[in-house]
């Protein structure tokens, strides 16, 4: 069992001993259980303490029961809490580091509560599309009050124990221990002091109203609404908190059980337990073991001192990690280091950064004009302009500078990283780090390994993605990786979109009508449209058989590069992010439509989103098949992290599972028959139409 029990003098101490967060599982549950029963028939043993080993009290449910049969097998927490209220000995939950869901819930069901300073608490079921399901909607209003409890629960943020400890009237906790390393100790002295006394207090008998009733509930509900329109849960739980004020505490639990069943079966719920299962898998490398030896790294170089290379290295600075920054002239390295001090002073003003620690991070910066500088630095990341003779000059350079077991890595978005590990004569060491702008955002890293990157450098850089606080996601080597190989079919369906009788407001609103964070024309402009063009000339020559839509080059022809330049798809104010239509450039697509030959048509949302969003699977599908990425599920992580792709539809990949992949299939042979359409692209990927046959899914 993963919880142990022992005898303190005329103490019981159940452990909870399940790392690393010790996670309720149901062995977990029956050490508990086991532990109880042993110390209420103990007639040496006056009251018991419970605690958790480790760095946590406990972090709620096991994960690796998600999706079980013993994640709901007896005894279930419910079950458990109820031992601890029935038990005729007093009980005392000896809190510290982490107590969180079900471990809240737990402590919340035993008579008395010591806390650690420091601890964070929280009952963050809601960031997986539920609601806490043993008895945290009723129990914690009681003790805490209806306001700041339905805060917590619906936010599901961690909150510090000692700022709760001061809320006015709290019954969360009934002492603060002095630290963490002393919780136990004086969680027994504590037990002690109360193995005599009577009644045992319970939680569930404490009063729990609120002045305003119904007036407070329906304000709660309508700024919950404004807030989360894509989630159900968090209005959910407003209903349930409701339920604790209005009716006796089993009422209230049995509403809470059946919000919580409900809500477990939804798509936003599924799709969010399928995130937080995807983001914790895509650290794992099938052939690398987690226990592989990993270089050590204390310093970092960039090269480059531009927008990317900038918010590169502002990744490490906050992570403590001294950077050296390397440019050709002294004036680029200036402008870099303005930006970087810019985007710092920036958070300084909104209070998201104190100003010590902004000096400090400063402090670990230093540049310089030559390569020979960087000598004695673990890990290089160039950041240099896309193009492969640009990256042969610096990787031959890397190659003669840096120390034996260093890490080059590019931050190269579509080129062969095979072909810039040839440049070195260690192409072992040649990795691809690729980070999603603005880099010191977004949390997305595309780590590119080669065919000759060592084991242990990819175990590196996995822990070092870590460290900088990244998502990172395993690609093998193509043309654009995971992430913008899929984006080009996405793009291509948005162009013939336009050329069949679409705006390009029309596309992008039915897009972020579906949960987009922007449509693709916005994301054009964004991104700068001129860099589509590159890319698209280049396709013009290795693959001149692949259609286009030639909007996208008219529009660039005009000048029209995007946001940085004030016009793309859109015309835009400086200061602002509106994006604005332009009646021009609507002509400049009719006109181009009438010189084809071919008559607008209305085109509904359903048919705009089904083909953006499958164009994205079905790309994705070959991407899987040629062993590019290593699962369905890391695919899901890249759009959700690096493409604004909406968290409640789990991906593309885990969309598709829900729209059922017969129905993609069905929908793609309808595309096929659009002679303006690319026919050729819409024949289903092979691992698609067989999993399509065989009634499996991807994920």
């Amino acid at each position: 069992m993963t919880a142990q029990y022992q005898v303190q003098g005329d103490i019981a101490v159940i452990t909870l001993n399940n790392p690393p967060v010790n996670g309720l599982g149901l062995s977990t549950r029956q050490g508990i259980a086991d532990g109880m029963s042993k110390a209420n028939a103990d007639a040496a043993v006056k009251a018991i303490v419970i605690t958790g080993a480790g760095k946590a009290f406990s972090g709620g449910a096991d994960i690796k029961e998600f999706g079980k049969p013993t994640a709901m097998q007896e005894p279930n927490l419910n079950s458990v809490i109820g031992v601890l209220e029935n038990s005729s000995k007093p009980v005392v939950a000896a809190i510290h580091t982490v107590v969180m869901g079900g471990g809240l819930e737990l402590a919340l069901g035993c008579h008395y509560r010591v806390v650690a300073p420091g601890t964070g608490v929280a009952l963050p079921e809601v960031k997986l599309g539920l609601l806490p399901g043993a008895g945290g909607t009723q129990r914690l209003p009681r003790v805490l009050g209806v306001e700041p409890a339905l805060n917590m629960i619906v936010s599901g943020e961690t909150i510090k124990s000692e700022m709760l400890a001061m809320a006015p009237g709290q019954k969360l906790f009934d002492k603060m221990a002095a630290s963490a390393e002393s919780v136990l100790e004086e969680a027994i002295a504590f037990a002690r002091e109360k193995a005599d006394v009577r009644p045992l207090p319970l939680v569930r008998d404490l009063k729990c109203k609120h002045p305003q009733g119904d007036a407070y509930f329906q304000f709660a509900r309508n700024m919950v609404k404004g807030m989360s329109k894509n989630f159900p849960a968090p209005t959910k739980c407003v209903d349930a908190v409701e339920a604790a004020t209005k009716k006796k505490f089993d009422e209230g639990m049995a509403v809470e059980r059946e919000i919580f069943i409900n809500l477990m079966w939804t798509a936003e719920s599924r799709s969010l337990r399928h995130l937080f299962l995807s983001e914790r898998a895509a650290s794992k490398i099938p052939d690398v073991p987690s226990d592989t030896p990993v270089r050590a790294i204390n310093s970092v170089a960039v090269i480059g001192a531009g927008t990317m290379g900038g918010g590169i290295a502002m990744n490490f600075l906050n992570a403590g990690i001294p950077v050296k920054m390397l440019e050709m002239k002294q004036e680029a390295l200036d402008r870099g280091i303005a930006t970087i001090r810019k985007n710092y002073e920036a958070q300084v003003a909104k209070k998201k950064l104190k100003q010590d620690k902004y000096e400090q991070r400063m402090s670990l910066l230093s540049t310089t004009l030559s390569y020979d500088d960087l000598t004695g630095t673990d890990l290089v990341i160039e950041a240099v302009f896309e193009e492969i003779g640009v990256k042969e000059a610096v990787f031959k350079e890397l190659d003669r500078v840096m120390k034996p077991g260093a890490i080059l890595a590019s931050n190269t978005s579509t080129l062969d990283v095979n072909k810039i590990a040839s440049f070195t004569k260690r192409p072992e060491d040649v990795v691809g780090l690729h980070f999603f702008s603005p880099a010191n955002v977004m949390k997305l890293l595309e780590v590119v390994r080669g065919e000759k990157t060592a084991k242990d450098v990819m175990a590196t850089v996995m822990g070092i993605a870590k460290k900088i606080k990244k998502t990172a996601v395993v690609s093998g080597v193509c043309d654009g990786f995971i992430g913008n190989r899929m984006i080009e079919q996405y793009g291509r369906q948005g162009g013939f979109l336009l050329d069949e009788g679409c705006t390009p407001a029309q596309v992008d609103k039915a897009m972020e009508k579906f949960g987009m964070a922007m449509g693709p024309f916005r994301m054009g402009d964004l991104a700068g449209n001129d860099i589509g063009w590159a890319i698209r000339k280049r396709r013009y020559q290795e693959k001149p058989d692949m259609k286009y839509s030639k909007t996208a080059d008219l529009l660039c022809e005009k000048g029209r590069f995007g946001q940085k330049v004030g016009k793309g798809w859109y015309d835009y104010v400086e200061g602002k992010r509106d994006a604005i239509p332009n009646p021009e450039v609507e002509q400049m697509i009719a006109d181009h439509r009438a010189a084809l030959g071919i008559t607008p048509r209305k085109i509904s949302d359903e048919e705009i989103v089904q083909r953006l969003v499958f164009a994205l699977v079905n790309e994705a599908a070959h991407i899987l098949e040629e062993g590019i990425a290593n699962k369905a599920s890391d695919i899901d992580i890249v759009y959700i992290f690096g493409y604004g792709f909406p968290p409640h539809r789990g991906g593309p990949m885990n969309y598709a599972d829900e729209v059922g992949l017969f129905n993609v299939v069905q929908a793609m042979n309808r595309f096929a028959q659009n002679p303006l359409d690319d026919a050729k692209f819409w024949q289903p990927a092979p691992l698609l139409a067989r999993l399509a046959a065989e009634g499996k899914t991807f994920n």
